[in-house]
């Protein structure tokens, strides 16, 4: 059987062991669940917990809180070797890692941390609720309204395409607190399901990663005391912006992971599959769109690598992060849609897993920013 691993890429001893355990446990825990969850349209409940013993959940939150103190680096790690297997149980830990336990961390009080990052580590599923049905790339065009009552709050509106939503029990939510204000009104809150006036809704019906739920919030009346506040009040929009940027490296991990995961299916096909007397493999045609599409996954990689690591350091990924997430999600639509048709007309059945790949590429455009707005951040980046 061939290599179908991807290129070697520099990782220190830790990093290597970790991707090891994770692969691992892609393979033993989550591809036998795969297609039962794909056709039930939702993670396997027994799944969830093997995150949490196995400290997907908290890969950045300091070991007081419960986590493994680990890097972003390591969160790109975990999302990738899941997605070479399933996309949508790569989502829950990218989620729960990039757009939860990070806004919190970075922006949570003492009391926040403890009493929030230790069941985010250990036991509950967060989400992020910042998209509308107005305001999807344009983002700060929030409807949801925050208005103060005594030392508390009251949020109303509607949250729209809310990933991981059917199982999360703490929400990060946006709201504008003075809309006078324009964006410098909207603020970030911690909601718990079970809390008066919030509940989940509709459970959309998708073309891919059908497994992750992606859900509405309504939020009618839902009074929240002035300690559920993240940060400070109309910072909401600095908080969501820095968190997108972490948010969008989980997501070229994610996209990098499923084209490596259909590109591997495809290598082997095509030294199996035998037409006019020998194997495609042997065909120069077919070599020639294997190794192109290899090398614009590996310079994916290495974007979304380099993004993790600048973040790690310190560094402003705004640029760096838009480009990865950009190139990561173009490369993953171009190799998946040449597996499909390596595998011919298998290749548009179920019976092989090139079709969920492909369904699972187009999503990587769309959410955490169109790849337009990606453009449009990294232009203003180069004109300012």
């Amino acid at each position: 059987m061939s290599d179908t691993r991807p290129p070697l890429t520099i990782l220190s001893e830790e990093e290597s062991m970790f991707r090891e355990a994770i692969a691992a446990f892609a393979d033993e825990e989550v591809r036998p669940r795969v297609r039962d969850m794909e056709k039930a349209g939702k993670i396997d409940p027994t799944l969830i917990p093997k995150y949490f013993e196995l400290g997907l959940m908290g890969i950045e939150v300091p070991e007081e809180y419960g986590g493994a103190g680990g890097s972003l680096m390591m969160v790109a790690l975990a999302v990738e070797e899941i997605s070479k297997v399933d996309a949508s149980a790569a989502i829950v830990c990218d989620v729960q890692n990039t757009l939860v336990n990070f806004p919190i961390l970075k922006y949570g009080n003492d009391e926040q941390k403890q009493r929030y990052l230790t069941r985010l580590t250990s036991e509950v599923v967060g989400a992020y609720a910042l998209s509308e049905a107005g305001s999807g790339s344009d983002a700060f065009g929030l409807a949801t309204r925050a208005e103060k009552k005594g030392d508390g709050w009251v949020l109303d509106g509607r949250k729209l395409w809310i990933t991981n939503g059917a199982e999360a029990e703490i929400f990060v939510i946006f709201a504008n607190a003075d809309p006078s204000a324009g964006y410098k009104g909207i603020t970030a809150f911690i909601v718990e399901r079970g809390t008066p006036g919030f509940a989940v809704g509709k459970k959309e019906d998708k073309l891919g990663i059908r497994a992750s739920s992606t859900v509405e919030l309504l939020l009618d009346g839902c009074e929240l005391p002035a300690a559920n506040v993240l940060g400070p009040v109309g910072q909401g929009y600095k908080i969501a912006i820095e968190t997108l940027n972490e948010g969008r490296i989980g997501i070229g991990a994610q996209m990098i992971g499923v084209a490596q995961g259909a590109l591997g299916a495809a290598i082997e096909y095509i030294q199996e599959r035998r037409q006019f007397g020998k194997e495609l493999a042997h065909f120069q045609a077919i070599q020639f769109q294997v190794a192109q599409a290899a090398t614009e996954l590996e310079a994916a990689r290495l974007m979304v690598y380099n993004a993790a690591r600048l973040k790690d350091a310190g560094h402003d990924i705004a640029r760096t992060g838009a480009m990865a997430k950009l190139y990561s999600s173009q490369v993953c639509e171009r190799v998946t849609s040449l597996c499909v048709e390596l595998f011919g007309g298998y290749g548009y059945t179920t019976d092989y897993p090139v079709e969920k790949f492909y369904r699972d590429a187009k999503i990587g455009t769309i959410y955490e920013g169109t790849s337009n707005m990606q453009l449009q951040t990294i232009a203003k980046s180069l004109l300012r």
